[in-house]
C-alpha cells in the first residue's frame, strides 16, 4: 500500500511562523483548512490565517488557562475547554461567543470530543461527562464514572463514546433516541491518552507505567506492550488501521497491528530526535502515508516508515521545545506549536 512512496524524498519547508501569547498547548485546523486555532496555556485562543499566519483575532477563552481546542467537523462552532471549570463554543471565523458549557463543578475541563457527524459534543470535567448540541443545548449527563476521566473519544463508525479512567476504559453507547448503555473494559492502571483505529476495531491507550495497552472492541480481548523509557502520551494510527505510532521516549515506535496483531512482534524504531529528550507528539497524515513527530529537542521529523532503508524523509528545527502538532485537512501542511509560544506551518513535499 506504500509502494508509490518508495524512492521519493519528502521535505519540510517552513511556510510561515507566528506568535501566540504563551506556551501553545493545542492546535486545530478548521475543516476547510483556512483557519488554524492555537490555544495558549494562559488562556487565550488565537485564530490564524492558515495561508499567511496573520492573526485574525485573539479571544480570552479561559481565564485560568486553556487546555484543548476543537473545530466542529462540518464548519460549525469552535469548542474550547480550560482551567476555569467550563467549555465554551465560539463562532469559527470571528470567535464571537456562542454558548458556555458548565463542566459540572470540576475546577478543570481538559477533554472535548465532537461526534463524527457533529451532532454532539462530549465534555469531560473530573468525573463528569456531559453531551451538548452544537448550539449549546445540554443533552445528557453520562453516569457511572469510576474515576476522573483522563481522555475522551468517539469510536469510529458508531454512537459509542469512550472515556479513559483509572481502572480501565468506560464505553457508553449513546443512541439518537433512548437511554445510553455502558460497559467497562477493566484494567488496573493509570491510562493517559487513547487512539481508536480508523475502523473502530482496536483501541490503544498509553499509560503512566510506560506501557501501551490494546483492546479488541468486539471481544474486549486485550494485550499490553512494555519496555518504553517513559510514560506514553503520544499515539497515532495510520489511515489503514494497521500501524500504530507511539512515543514514550525520544524514538518513534511503530507497531504492526495487522494479521495476528502486535503480540510477539518487534516494532519499527524511528530515531531522529536527540538523546535525553522526549517526543511531544506523533501524527500520521489523515489520508497519506507520512508520519510526523515533534520533540522537546525542538526538532520536527517527517517519516515514511515503509521505506526501511531511508525512513527519515525530512526534518526541521524549530523555536525551542515542541509541544503539539497537527496535519491540515488536505495533508499538505503540518502545524507545530512550541512551548515558547511560537506557531509554525511547514509544507510537506
Amino acid at each position: 500500500m506504500f509502494g508509490s512512496a518508495r524512492g521519493r524524498t519528502k521535505r519540510l519547508t517552513r511556510v510561515w511562523s507566528a506568535a501566540a501569547p504563551d506556551h501553545v498547548v493545542a492546535l486545530a485546523w478548521a475543516p476547510d483548512g483556512r483557519t488554524l486555532a492555537a490555544a495558549a496555556g494562559t488562556g487565550p485562543v488565537t485564530l490564524l490565517d492558515a495561508a499567511t499566519g496573520a492573526v485574525r483575532t485573539v479571544v480570552r477563552a479561559h481565564e485560568r488557562g486553556a487546555a484543548v481546542v476543537a473545530f466542529h467537523p462540518a464548519g460549525g462552532p469552535l469548542a474550547t475547554a480550560g482551567m476555569d471549570g467550563a467549555a465554551r463554543l465560539w463562532h469559527p471565523h470571528t470567535a464571537a461567543p456562542v454558548a458556555d458549557l458548565p463542566g459540572g463543578g470540576a475546577a478543570w475541563v481538559e477533554r472535548l470530543a465532537w461526534a463524527a457527524d457533529g451532532s454532539r459534543l462530549a465534555v469531560a470535567a473530573g468525573r463528569t461527562v456531559r453531551l451538548w448540541t452544537p448550539d449549546g443545548r445540554r443533552l445528557a449527563d453520562l453516569t457511572d464514572r469510576p474515576s476522573t476521566v483522563s481522555d475522551l473519544a468517539w469510536q469510529p463508525g458508531g454512537d459509542t463514546l469512550t472515556a479513559l479512567v483509572y481502572g480501565g476504559v468506560k464505553l457508553w453507547t449513546v443512541p439518537a433516541a433512548g437511554p445510553p448503555t455502558s460497559r467497562l473494559f477493566a484494567w488496573k492502571g493509570s491510562p493517559l491518552k487513547m487512539a481508536w483505529s480508523p475502523d473502530g476495531r482496536l483501541l490503544a491507550h498509553g499509560n503512566q507505567d510506560a506501557t501501551v495497552h490494546f483492546w479488541y472492541a468486539g471481544t474486549a480481548e486485550d494485550l499490553q506492550m512494555s519496555g518504553y523509557p517513559t510514560k506514553v502520551r503520544e499515539l497515532s494510527w495510520d489511515r489503514t488501521g494497521r500501524f500504530l505510532a507511539t512515543g514514550g521516549g525520544n524514538a518513534v515506535c511503530v507497531w504492526d497491528c495487522g494479521g495476528a496483531g502486535p503480540a510477539g512482534s518487534t516494532p519499527q524504531m524511528l530515531a531522529g530526535h536527540a538523546e535525553g529528550t522526549t517526543l511531544a507528539a506523533v501524527e500520521y497524515q489523515r489520508q497519506g502515508f507520512l508520519l510526523a513527530s515533534a520533540g522537546t529537542d525542538g526538532r520536527v521529523c517527517l517519516w515514511q516508515p515503509a521505506n526501511a532503508k531511508r525512513p527519515l524523509a525530512g526534518a526541521a528545527d524549530g523555536a525551542g521545545a515542541a509541544a503539539c502538532l497537527a496535519w491540515s485537512p488536505d495533508d499538505k501542511y503540518l502545524a507545530v506549536g512550541y512551548e515558547s509560544g511560537a506557531v509554525a506551518v511547514f509544507r510537506a513535499g
